[in-house]
């Protein structure tokens, strides 16, 4: 898995930290930063997190070894 943030989009509402704390986390009141390639056990906060952003800036992609047919694959 691998997520990538717009951080041009991203507003700072950290609804995406306060889902998947153990990969996102705000600094200050505008810095975001976060983890582009957490492990599996954390897909579901992950998942959750990207479907929870405000702006849908955050994109989560699937490695093709993992997932067939072509190159990564968005979720939204």
């Amino acid at each position: 898995m691998r997520i990538v943030v717009d951080l041009n989009r991203c507003e700072g509402y950290a609804q995406c930290a306060f889902l998947a704390p153990d990969v996102f986390s705000m600094h200050g009141q505008e810095a975001l930063m976060y983890d582009p390639g957490p492990g599996e056990e954390r897909r579901e906060q992950v998942l959750r997190a990207a479907a929870a952003c405000p702006v849908q800036a955050i994109t989560v992609e699937w490695d093709t070894a993992r997932r067939p047919g072509g190159a990564f694959t968005d979720v939204r």
